[in-house]
């Protein structure tokens, strides 16, 4: 992990809360997240971390606050909106097309970057072309990085779990974003699969520059990526710092472990 420099924040939350009928599900959660940094959302299950990332992908509009992105307020975007800003996300429960292929799932991840209309691409004509090889290209690009090459052509639905995993992070890699939200990226893999998506992330942060705002269980990796966690528990923010700061906070281990007396099971997580 290298720490980035102090710099203006690429995303800034201030104040944002929502509400679903009476339940408070985010209350007044503030947090930055500046240019080349892997900033991690951590807390039990309910805690709101799924809901944050579905206020900033404006999946969900915030009942009060702002939420702002390079200096656009996102509260005022559709979804679609949000994605040609730079914002892609992966889902915790895996949202793939099952009956195409890896290749034509990554295709779907350039839709931001078309700029040709209707007329051009019925015809093919040799702008629809060249727009068409551009997106093939990157995509080859993304495909070579994650090791898909042998899943390329390879239908959703004949893939192991593991591998469906990566084929999400590849397509929301496909989207050129400069935050990518991962929603539980371990979630369902293996020890060595763990592994390999914490390498993964820390080159996408390295080779590509993209910003990652991730929310995550594993507490392995999460000290293995993060500059910073912040914890949540009921839709609050109960800490904010590095990973070894954050895992020592009492409040934590209390929403963790419901007792502040026995920090093992937290700190056996997060070994190396």
């Amino acid at each position: 992990m290298n720490q980035p420099a102090a710099s203006s924040p690429l995303l800034s939350a201030r104040e944002i809360s929502v509400r679903f009928g009476g339940v408070l599900a985010v209350n007044k959660v503030s947090f930055d997240v500046h240019p080349g940094e892997v900033f991690t959302l951590i807390g039990p299950n309910g805690a709101g971390k799924t809901t944050v990332f579905n206020l900033i992908s404006r999946i969900y509009t915030p009942t009060s606050g702002s939420i702002r992105f390079d200096g656009a307020e996102l509260t005022e975007r559709a979804p679609h909106e949000v994605a040609a800003l730079g914002v892609a996300r992966t889902f915790q429960n895996i949202e793939l097309f099952e009956h195409a292929s890896v290749l034509q799932n990554l295709l779907i991840g350039r839709h931001t970057h078309r700029r040709t209309g209707f007329w051009t691409d019925l015809f093919f004509t040799p702008a629809a072309r060249r727009a068409a090889l551009q997106d093939r290209e990157h995509v080859e690009r993304v495909i070579d990085f994650l090791d898909l090459q042998h899943h390329r052509d390879t239908l959703i639905a004949g893939l192991p779990y593991g591998v469906r995993k990566v084929v999400e992070l590849a397509r929301a890699l496909c989207v050129e974003p400069r935050l990518l939200l991962l929603d539980e990226p371990s979630s369902g893999l293996n020890v060595e699969e763990t592994e390999d998506m914490a390498w993964w992330i820390n080159d996408i942060r390295r080779e590509f520059g993209i910003t990652v705002l991730m929310v995550e269980h594993d507490m392995g990796l999460v000290s293995k990526v993060s500059d910073r966690v912040l914890a949540m528990n009921q839709g609050e923010v109960l800490a904010m710092g590095s990973p070894a700061e954050v895992q020592g906070h009492p409040g934590v281990i209390e929403a963790y472990l419901g007792s502040s007396a026995d920090l093992s099971s937290l700190r056996r997580e997060a070994a190396p």
